[in-house]
Order: C-alpha cells, then structure tokens, then sequence
C-alpha cells in the first residue's frame, strides 16, 4: 500500500526531490520508424506505483541488452526518452531501453523518491518496482539478463546509485549524472543538506551503506560512471567527489585515478581501477544531462531545459558498458597517466563479463576493446586477459 503525503511533506518534496523544470516542451526530430515508446502495464506487482515504458528498435534481436532510464524531476519518460540522446545509440547498436515514470500521485513534483527509506531498499517500493520492469523485459522481450544497465538524471541519478546498490545481480553497470550518493538522505529533512552544499563521508562509511543494502553478497558489483557540471548549483559538486569515493571503495579500488584525460564540451574524465569507476567534470555546466546535438558519431541529444550542450553522455556511456560495436572509444585521446605495467586477469568467461572486462553475444564471450573471441561465456571455460588502455583488454598476457 502506498504511503500518505500530507500537504507540508508534498511541499518539502519540491525542493528536497532535486526539483527540475519542465523540459517536455524540448523535442528533437527523428527519422519515421514503426518502433516508438510504448507504456507497458501490468508488468508486476509494482509496489512503486510507477509507469513502464519500452523502446525496443526494429528488429531487435534475441538476447539484446537493455538500459533503464530514470528521468528527473518534473520530467517524463517521453520527455528524457526524446531528449537524452539514448535512442540514437539504441537504434545504432541494438539495444532496448526501459525507461521508468514517477507519478506525481507519489511526488508532488515527479521526483523519483531517492531519499524515503521504503523506496530505497531491496525488494521494496519504487526500487522493486524498476527490478520488475527488468524482470518483465527479460521474460517478454527476451533482452539479455547479464547485460543490464541503468542511467539517470538528478533524483533519476540518485535513484540509479539506489539501483545498483539494492540490485547488483541485476546491474551491470550505471551512470549517476548530477546525482546524490547511496543512502546520504533517509528523509525529506536531511535531503536539502546532501543536494547542497552536500555530504562528505569517509570512503569505507560511503561503501558501508552500499554493502548493507544486499547484506551478505559477494557476487560482482557494477561499474559506474558518475557525471557532474562544475558548476551546478542544485546538486553541489562535492556529490561528485563523494560518489567516487563510495564506488571505488565498493570496487575496492584506490581515490587516486589510474589514468585522466582531456575531452571535448571541455569535460574531463578520471579513471579508477581497472576502468571500474569513471568520474567526468564537465567545466563551466550547470545541472543537467550533458547533450552534444549533431550527426557526428559521438554527438546524440537535443539542447534545452536540463538537457545541456556540451558533450554526449549517452554515447560516453553506452561505449562504457560495452554496447558499441567495437566495446571501447576510438575517440577518446589517450589517457595522460597509464598504467605502467599492463593489468592481466585470469578468471572464467561468466566472471570475466559480470566484471566489465568482456561482453557475450550469442552465447560466446568476447573481449571490451578488441573484440577477440574467447570462447564459450560460462563458468567453464577461462581467458586470461590483458588490459592495454581504458576498457580495451586482449587475450593473453
């Protein structure tokens, strides 16, 4: 049963629920296709009480990924789905999306509930609700249970932090753009200090609060990417900071980055570990989703309300999760600071996609990079893999 929302509750939402303006009015023109965002209902029990929303391109085949989006406030799936540039790379690569709505029935302002306990934990709320859209798609659209993902904007960034950590046998890696950390609020009261001026944990506190989350497991956890503008003034910068400190420490990776680079839109990218985490600050942005509208390759979006030119998010991500044809960027510069020496991993092929390091497609498992061919993906048959630059690894060592 849903919880009641007096009045004074629905009125400290506005501001605690990282309040966005409306940004549905932005459109951006696509090529005519019968594929098209279709609501999906009675895909569970849906404790949430959210909507469903799939986009499954023309043709998609069995077995494809599939990426959950989680708009931000004030927003709408059609409006993040339109705007975000996701659809460009879902079309191009072959990947379904599922895209989550709040209702304003839950939230005064169609916020994602990231910071109420009964919609942050494992098998309950809203969180339950976004597991059970993966769960239908899997079952009714025959996408790939290893290779999910989730990406989201504001309290969708805060609410995809709350997915990987209450699911990380569902997710395989995230994106957190302009968001909060894990668990920094448990409340209407405390939200408004963890938007700004922020939080600051140490990095085992941050990683304890994940861990506790799914207490007991010890499979893999997800990789993530976490985004910020340097000057946000919603959600304070220091998010960022904090975010990276609470997934290296989940990872078990140094704060200190392994490599850093110089990107376009003049954003900059820090590496940590093994590509586990990647943090990018894009100078001089405000608080949105970073879009870079165009035709090249690496531009996808449309400009607007929240939606902010400056770099493609979207195509940033999607190469970070391994769903570009090649599973690595040829367009990032190489990174100032490489390792040393070359990192080698010897595990079996299950272990060494849940990880990042390599993706499967059709039943064979393939190196992030470099695209070798590693034979069966199962628990059976191992690989020893290379690391030579951020996710690209060869085979052999």
């Amino acid at each position: 049963m849903r919880r009641s929302s007096s009045p004074l509750t629905r009125l400290t939402t506005v501001v605690a629920g990282l309040v966005l303006a409306v940004a549905g009015a932005v459109t951006l023109a696509t090529p005519a296709q019968a594929a098209s965002l279709t609501q999906v209902a009675n895909f569970g029990s849906n404790p949430g009480n959210l909507a469903m929303y799939a986009y499954r391109p023309d043709n998609l085949p069995s077995g494809a990924p599939a990426v959950v989006l989680l708009h931000g406030c004030t927003q709408n799936a059609s409006a993040y789905f339109t705007n975000s540039g996701w659809r460009k790379y879902a079309d191009q690569w072959r990947f379904a999306l599922i895209v989550a709505e709040q209702k304003s029935a839950n939230n005064a302002t169609s916020c994602f509930n990231w910071f109420e306990t009964g919609d942050t934990a494992r098998g309950q709320g809203e969180a339950l609700s976004i597991k059970q859209m993966v769960d239908h798609a899997k079952a009714n659209f025959g996408t790939d249970g290893s290779r999910v993902f989730v990406s989201g904007l504001s309290a969708g960034a805060a609410m995809s932090a709350v997915m990987l950590a209450t699911y990380p046998d569902v997710f395989a890696a995230g994106s957190i753009v302009a968001g909060i950390p894990y668990r920094c609020a448990t409340s209407t009261i405390n939200a408004f200090s963890c938007m700004n001026p922020g939080t600051d944990k140490s990095p085992a506190a941050w990683g304890d609060l994940v861990r506790n989350a799914y207490p007991g497991y010890s499979g893999p956890r997800p990789r993530v990417a976490i985004w910020h503008g340097t000057s946000d003034t919603t959600v304070a910068p220091l998010n960022a900071g904090e975010a990276r400190d609470q997934w290296t420490n989940v990872r078990g990776v140094s704060q200190t980055p392994t490599s850093t680079s110089s990107l376009p839109g003049g954003t900059s990218l820090e590496v940590y570990g093994n590509d586990v985490v990647r943090l990018y600050r894009v100078s001089g942005m405000g608080h949105g989703t970073p879009v870079d509208p165009g035709s090249g390759a690496d531009q996808c979006g449309s400009a607007g309300a929240y939606f902010l030119d400056t770099i493609c998010s979207a195509y940033r991500d999607a190469i970070f999760f391994g769903l570009g044809a090649g599973g690595g960027d040829p367009t990032d510069p190489p990174p100032t600071d490489p390792p040393t020496t070359p990192v080698c991993t010897t595990a079996s092929n299950y272990a060494h996609v849940a990880a990042g390091r390599a993706y499967q497609s059709g039943g064979y498992a393939y190196a992030n990079g470099s695209n070798q061919r590693m034979g069966l993906y199962n628990t059976f048959y191992t690989s020893t893999l290379k690391q030579t630059a951020p996710n690209y690894w060869v085979i052999g060592c």
